[in-house]
């Protein structure tokens, strides 16, 4: 608890106000992957083997841009940063930690940026959604990266549809927020790769099921190149009694 303090105060000094609500969900993040980084450690390295793939794949290394890259723990940042001119990590939280590692990278090519990629708020106001429109102002863009993402946009509006009380979002909301994001990866002029969880279990000391969640609503990603199971929670992360299992799968949208 102590070392999850220290880092809440840190990150909450380098980050913007309106991100500071989010920094407590990267914080237990951060705290969880440390504890589980056993069970997580083939997931880990099985997107940062999907994104490396893709990545030396590219004619031309002059950008990536790397959407949700989170704690980096499952994207390539050592090789992408020496195989690429400029790497630029969006999330909405970036850990003082992290900072403090990158601030290390002697080819000084790392550029961060504090963004909402969901989309929320445009569609509550009924407008078009274009959360990824900032990647057009992005020059000499060869790769974007949709790192363990996608799932999170869906969950993220509906814990903020259950805490702010809203009762004026479209009925789709969350499935149009899942979709808007695959759609804008695909449409994109560059290569477009994405890794994300599409649903979990929860299953019993026993092995049995005992509840199965879709977490990108209903929208199918087709034709993934790899799949994956993720053991979010082993057992005894959450209960002695169950073990929460996230399904992966990574493809190239372009």
């Amino acid at each position: 608890m102590i070392l999850e303090a220290l880092q809440y105060a840190a990150t909450r000094t380098v980050t913007p106000k309106e991100f500071r609500p989010h920094i407590r969900y990267s914080v237990n993040l951060w705290a969880r992957a440390n504890r589980c980084a056993k069970a997580w450690a083939e997931h880990e390295n099985n997107s940062r083997q999907f994104v490396l793939q893709s990545a030396r794949k590219l004619k031309q290394r002059r950008t990536a841009v790397v959407l949700g890259s989170g704690l980096l723990r499952d994207v390539p940042y050592d090789a992408l940063v020496a195989m690429l001119d400029t790497v630029v990590l969006v999330d909405l939280v970036h850990l003082a930690s992290l900072q403090a590692k990158l601030r290390l990278n002697a080819k000084k090519n790392v550029r961060i940026a504090n963004r909402d990629l969901s989309g929320f708020d445009e569609i509550l106001a009924g407008k078009e959604a274009e959360p990824l429109d900032f990647l057009r102002r992005v020059p000499y863009l060869d790769l974007v990266v949709s790192a363990n993402l996608l799932s999170q946009i869906g969950t993220g509006a509906y814990h903020r549809l259950e805490r702010e009380k809203i009762t004026n979002a479209p009925d789709d909301l969350l499935p149009k927020l899942i979709q808007t994001h695959v759609d804008a990866l695909a449409g994109l002029p560059c290569k477009a790769c994405l890794v994300t969880d599409t649903s979990f279990d929860v299953i019993g000391k026993d092995g049995s099921q005992q509840q199965h969640e879709d977490l990108l609503h209903g929208i199918q990603i087709s034709s993934p190149t790899a799949a994956w199971e993720w053991p979010l929670a082993p057992l005894g992360e959450e209960s002695r009694d169950y073990r929460i299992v996230h399904h992966v799968i990574a493809r190239e949208l372009t």
